[in-house]
């Protein structure tokens, strides 16, 4: 009974609560309308149209500010009560519970506002760029009056300056005057807009002709005085040259600045019908070209003070090389009476004198050539490094070429005594084994022994050739020393392994008879070590003492270090 009247007092309690807030809503909605409406309504338009009442109140300007009012009295007397009685319709409704209609109503207001804020943009927007095209307008013809008057000032003041461009300049500052004259009319007449045209068109202009006032007399004075001047000196400077005994034909530089003169002539045609910009970028080409041709005279004069400064030199090079490996051939056939050269070593001081002797008719031809006259100092100079190289490289090598030669007598000695040394290592081995206290010596070390020997006597008979091979000869004392050194470890390795095994059996002998298997073991160990198998002994006596005495075999080998040491 109780749910029955609790319920029913929920739901009043919420539709109350939601109409609540839904009528809050919509008067902060109307209050922000309200606010809006008014800024429109207090916008100071009018105000700012009066701004336009300092230009000429003519023509497009008076055109503009009339749409301009009417627009705005529209705003004010009929779009902005249209909204007040839209904004009271609102309240109204809100005040009657009727929120679907105060949205729609809402929705109308906003569009309405917006409409008015459009207008307002638009009008301020055309407002300002009048007014800004009319001072901008006004500061740039300025400038634009200046620049022509000086233009035209230098013109009359200093006619030689532009030469036969006079008349296209004249002709392009006819264009000013009328379109002065045109601005004038259209600011007047209140056509500022127009004007802005205008001032762009004569500004494009202007940036097209009046820079050429001070580049024509620059390119002129460049065409008329510098660069004949400048190729006046440079075929001055290579008549002199000429006189002095250069070759300069292979430069072709009087062609080429006949070539430069004529081309004056067509440039400056070009200049006289205004088309400077190319002119000047083959004037900066022609710069160039002439620059090279400076340093390709500068060049044969640094190659006549080498060929002044070095040419001596090289001569006597040439003369003391050639003769030095003369004396180097003529060494190499004695040398080789004793030692015998591979053939392609034996063929080297030969190529010296076939390579010296390309080099002598080279200096001999350089040496005509630079006596007739008939060629550059640079080529001439440029042939002279070429057989100074040669002449540098062929002598350090035969200085290397003799030193190996110098040194086969003393690979000869090193030989020698290499020899000597292994003969008494070998023959020291030899007798260490006679002195050994054991059975006998085993094949293997006997056959090694006779090998190491007979690679010996292959060294003695190769230093007893003549003419003496020493290449082989090295090779023949390589294989010997590696034979020796072998053959030497391995007789200490067996001696080692006899003295150890005799060592270890009469250690083991206290334990033979407590123990028959070691016994047993011992008794091969013996009949190994008869037989001349001295590491198949240690092993086996070594096992069989390890086996009864852990560790016997360390104490014996310090022992038997002790009394070697």
């Amino acid at each position: 009974m109780v749910n029955y009247f609790i319920i029913p007092i929920i739901i009043v309690i919420v539709l109350a609560v939601a109409i609540f807030l839904l009528r809050r809503k919509h008067i902060q909605e109307i209050s922000k309308l309200e606010h809006e409406k008014l800024q429109i309504q207090h916008e100071p338009i009018f105000e700012e149209m009066t701004k336009v009442k300092q230009l000429n109140m003519t023509g497009e300007t008076e055109e503009k500010f009339e749409r301009w009012r009417n627009e705005w009295t529209e705003v004010v007397d009929v779009l902005v009560p249209k909204i007040d009685s839209s904004l009271f319709d609102t309240e109204e409704a809100v005040d009657r519970f009727r929120f679907k209609k105060a949205t729609g109503i809402e929705k109308d207001i906003k569009e309405q506002l917006e409409v008015c804020d459009q207008r307002k943009e638009s009008i301020l927007k055309e407002l300002n760029e009048l007014i800004g095209s009319e001072e901008k307008n006004r500061l740039e013809m300025e400038t634009l009056r200046d620049e022509f008057r000086e233009a035209r000032k230098s013109v009359l003041a200093h006619p030689y300056s532009y030469g036969k461009a006079v008349p296209s300049l004249e002709k392009e500052l006819e264009y000013f005057q009328p379109a002065f004259e045109e601005y004038d009319n259209l600011t007047n007449n209140g056509n500022y807009l127009k004007a802005r045209e205008n001032v762009i068109a004569v500004a494009s202009k202007a940036d097209a002709l009046f820079p050429l006032f001070k580049e024509i007399p620059i390119v002129l004075n460049e065409l008329q005085n510098k660069l004949p001047a400048t190729l006046r000196e440079l075929r001055n400077g290579i008549d002199e040259m000429v006189e002095d005994g250069y070759y300069l034909n292979h430069l072709n530089l009087k062609s080429s600045l006949a070539s430069i003169e004529q081309e004056t002539e067509e440039l400056l045609v070009k200049v006289a019908i205004l088309d400077v910009e190319p002119v000047q970028d083959r004037l900066g080409e022609i710069e160039e070209n002439i620059d090279s041709y400076y340093d390709a005279l500068e060049e044969e004069v640094v190659e006549r003070q080498y060929m002044e400064q070095t040419y001596g030199a090289i001569s006597r090079q040439l003369k003391d090389v050639k003769m030095f490996a003369k004396e180097i051939a003529d060494e190499t056939l004695f040398v080789q009476q004793s030692y015998r050269l591979d053939e392609k070593e034996a063929e080297i001081p030969k190529a010296f004198l076939l390579e010296l002797a390309d080099a002598s008719k080279r200096f001999d031809l350089l040496t005509s050539q630079g006596e007739n006259g008939e060629s550059p100092y640079s080529i001439l100079a440029q042939d002279l490094r070429d057989v100074g190289e040669t002449l540098d490289r062929v002598e350090m090598e035969t200085n290397s070429f003799q030193e190996r030669i110098k040194n086969l007598r003393t690979d000869e000695v090193k030989v020698r005594e290499r020899l000597e040394v292994l003969t008494r290592q070998l023959l020291f081995t030899e007798r260490k084994l006679q002195k050994a206290n054991i059975p006998g010596i085993p094949d293997e070390i006997e056959v090694r022994l006779e090998e190491a020997d007979e690679h010996l006597f292959i060294v003695k008979n190769g230093l007893e050739e003549v003419p003496l091979n020493m290449a082989l000869v090295e090779d023949y004392i390589n294989s010997a020393e590696n034979e020796v050194s072998e053959v030497v470890v391995k007789v200490e390795e067996m001696l080692d392994d006899a003295l150890l095994t005799e060592q270890i059996i009469q250690y083991g002998n206290r334990y033979r008879a407590s123990h028959p298997a070691m016994h047993a073991r011992l008794l091969e160990a013996e009949m190994a070590f008869r037989q001349f198998r001295y590491a198949k002994a240690l092993e086996e006596a070594a096992t069989a003492v390890e086996e009864v005495e852990p560790g016997a075999m360390k104490r014996i080998e310090e022992l038997l270090q002790g009394q070697v040491q």
